[in-house]
């Protein structure tokens, strides 16, 4: 696993400060020694740390390595070369276009919302019009779009509870197929007192009283007769017994 990319930048830290330096002075002198060998340069690096102290590197001398280096640099014909990393160059051309980019972004959105708009000309406030008009109608559409398809979900939940519902029904219309279908005569005490009114024999506590007044002690079941035909009945009832009796002998 490779190591993530640091910073370039000062170490704030006094101590990581220190012990950053060291290991990368050493690293910086074992490269030149390496790059004086594997290529037969002469190579010479002076270094100052902030302390002030001196750490120097030469593959030939020092002093021979410098009276070249300021021959070199009086002299017109010599061509020096100076290093400078092309990475930063290009770092910084991409961080300016960066730059550039998110201005341009930020004074279009600004634009877009309807604020600085000043020195804008009559050619570009028609065409921020018709960007914007253009957005309206996207925006437009998705919704109605949204729209349709949130219709058709609520159509599709409604036939399904239709069908549900038909599968429930004739569900129950088999379960009634099975049940033998019987006739329970129902007792309507309402019926029965309007047929008792209607037929003049009054009610049916009126005419306990009378039979109760009579005399009748005949047990036979009550079922809603006329006071009139149940008097006449037990009337007869009572000449059949007493004739009976007087046929036997009795007094």
């Amino acid at each position: 696993m490779g190591r993530g990319k640091i910073e370039i930048k000062r170490i704030e830290n006094a101590n990581s400060r220190q012990v950053t330096f060291s290991k990368r002075r050493s690293g910086l002198l074992k490269k030149a020694q390496e790059l004086s060998i594997l290529c037969d340069a002469e190579v010479a690096v002076i270094i100052f740390s902030n302390t002030g102290k001196l750490y120097e590197f030469s593959s030939s001398g020092m002093k021979q390595i410098l009276s070249r280096y300021n021959r070199c640099q009086d002299s017109p014909e010599s061509t020096v070369v100076e290093y400078k990393p092309e990475s930063t160059k290009e770092d910084d051309k991409v961080v300016d276009t960066l730059k550039d980019e998110i201005a341009e972004l930020q004074m279009r959105q600004l634009r877009l919302l309807g604020k600085d708009l000043n020195g804008l000309s009559i050619k570009e406030l028609q065409h921020l019009e018709q960007q914007l008009s253009g957005a309206l109608s996207s925006v437009k559409e998705k919704k109605e779009q949204w729209l349709l398809e949130q219709l058709e979900r609520s159509r599709l939940q409604e036939q399904r509870a239709m069908l549900e519902n038909e599968t429930l029904r004739r569900q129950v219309d088999e379960l009634r197929g099975f049940l033998p279908s019987t006739h329970q005569l129902e007792y309507n005490p309402e019926k029965r007192r309007k047929a008792l009114n209607n037929s003049g024999s009054g009610s049916p506590d009126k005419t306990c009283n009378r039979t109760a007044e009579n005399g009748d002690s005949d047990t036979t079941l009550y079922l809603g007769l006329p006071f009139d035909v149940y008097h006449k009945r037990s009337m007869s009832d009572k000449e059949n017994y007493n004739s009976k009796g007087n046929q036997k002998g009795l007094p």
